[in-house]
Order: C-alpha cells, then structure tokens, then sequence
C-alpha cells in the first residue's frame, strides 16, 4: 500500500466513530426499526430488483449501513473494506441488529485473495467509493474474479463530471478538475468530514482520483463483463456543490437551476459472461 493509500485509510480510521455517531447516517433508527434501509439502497432499489438468497459482496462498505441495508433485503452478505475502524463500527451495528453479516478487512484490489472467487451473484459498490482507487482497471480484474459466471456487478457511483467541477464556486459550474483518470492524485486538506459533526479531524490530507465514464466501462469489458445498464442521475446523496443544490425528501440533493447541465451521479449494471 503506498502513501496515498496509507493516508487515505488513517482518515477513514479517524471519520468511522463520527460517521457512527452522526444522525446522516440513521444508525439509531436502523438499530430501532428492523425494516429501515439506508436511503442509498432504498434510491437503488428500482434497479437492484430481488437480490434475496443472492451471495453478495459489498465492496468499500465503510461501516456497514448498506451493507445491513442489503442483508436486510434477503442477500447473504459479506462487507469488505480496508479501515479496520470502520470494520468495528460495522460488527458493531450487524451485532445490534441481530444479522449475521461477516466483515473482512483487506484492501479492495485483493479481495479475491481473502474472499473465494468465483462465488459470488452479486458484487455491490455503494456511492463514493471509486474516487479513492488510483486506477480502475485493477478494481475491474478484481470484479471479475468475485463474480461467478452470471452472475451481476452493481455500481452507483458520483459522475465523473461533477468531480471535475469546482466546489468552491457557488455561482457558477467550472470544470478545474481531471475528468480522466491521472496519475497524481488531487490532494484535499479539510479537517471536517462530510458528515454533521463538530469534532475536527486530526488527519486531514487526502488523495483521491477521478475515472471517466468510458474508462470505468472499458475496463470491465476488457475484463469479460457485459454492460446491460446504465443510468444517469440528476441527484446524489450529498451537497456536492455547497450555495447551488436542494435536498428533496428522498434526501437527494440536485441543482436548483437548470439540474439537466450536469449528471451528479449513475447507475451502472454488468454481468459476468
């Protein structure tokens, strides 16, 4: 693992215990209410169709709210991701809501080293998770190798042209980030993490990496998958671009004028020849 990625899993060490403890992500009602699912999984379940008794990995599961989410939808999951914090919360919430889920910690590019290949129905990758892989071919081969033949690759994941554009302009979209994928990482500083939280975050560098749209497909077709959706959005589960959006009732959040510039997030299925 080298610097980037070093850096980036202590700062998910660090968020995990905020993220659990916020109310964005409702880990209180999902403990209290044994039907509740995270409003990720409830935004994807027009496309995600019946998964119930379907062998599932969750990828980049953080801790573990969609994943829960997922099991509580009939799959029989397993949650993979490298923060060893985030793995804790996660055990955490499957121990309090009596759901057998297991967690393994490993980084994502060799989870068919740690998890049997070949096995899987359905391999899960949840909102915000691939801007912190540094090349998305890697993230494909390992895609692959989970999946049994048949079996479905199900991703939603924010646009790559909405992570081009500049947050810090609240007027206007400007594109001043690579939209292709590239091999220095975009460096961030920002001791707050995205949730609602007062506690600042000691950790506060973190590198990430856009993929183009054409690259993220390529690279599973290249690896034997077939595309059979994919769907772009006007909304995303954060306010990505702070001063332009509004949160509707889903939470949601879309641009307040003119929301057909720009895709915020998409929806992309493949199945696994």
């Amino acid at each position: 693992m080298d610097r980037s990625q070093q850096l980036n899993r202590a700062s998910w060490d660090e968020r995990a215990p905020l993220h659990a403890a916020s109310k964005d992500y409702e880990v209180e009602r999902l403990v209290q209410q044994p039907a509740h699912l995270s409003e990720t999984v409830c935004f994807d379940l027009p496309r995600l169709g019946d998964i119930h008794g379907l062998s599932t990995v969750h990828l980049q599961c953080h801790i573990g709210t969609d994943t829960l989410s997922l099991a509580r939808l009939g799959a029989q999951v397993c949650g993979l991701d490298y923060s060893a914090a985030s793995l804790t919360e996660a055990r955490q919430l499957a121990t309090r809501c009596n759901t057998q889920i297991e967690y393994v910690e490993a980084d994502v590019y060799q989870a068919d080293q740690v998890l049997q290949a070949g096995t899987f129905d359905l391999v899960y990758t949840g909102i915000g998770a691939l801007c912190w892989l540094p090349h998305i071919e890697p993230w494909a081969r390992t895609v692959a190798a989970l999946l049994k033949p048949g079996g479905r690759l199900f991703l939603r994941d924010g646009h790559p042209m909405l992570m081009a554009v500049n947050e810090d302009h609240q007027d206007r979209l400007l594109l001043e980030y690579p939209y292709f994928e590239h091999e220095t990482p975009t460096i961030w500083h920002n001791d707050q993490t995205y949730v609602d939280s007062d506690q600042r975050l000691t950790l506060t560098e973190t590198h990430e990496w856009n993929h183009g749209l054409g690259e993220v497909i390529s690279a599973l077709l290249a690896h034997g998958l077939q595309l059979t959706a994919l769907v772009e959005h006007q909304s995303i589960p954060w306010e990505a671009l702070p001063g332009q959006m509004d949160k509707g009732p889903d939470g949601e959040w879309r641009l307040r004028e003119y929301p057909e510039r720009l895709p915020l997030s998409y929806t992309l299925q493949a199945i696994k020849g």
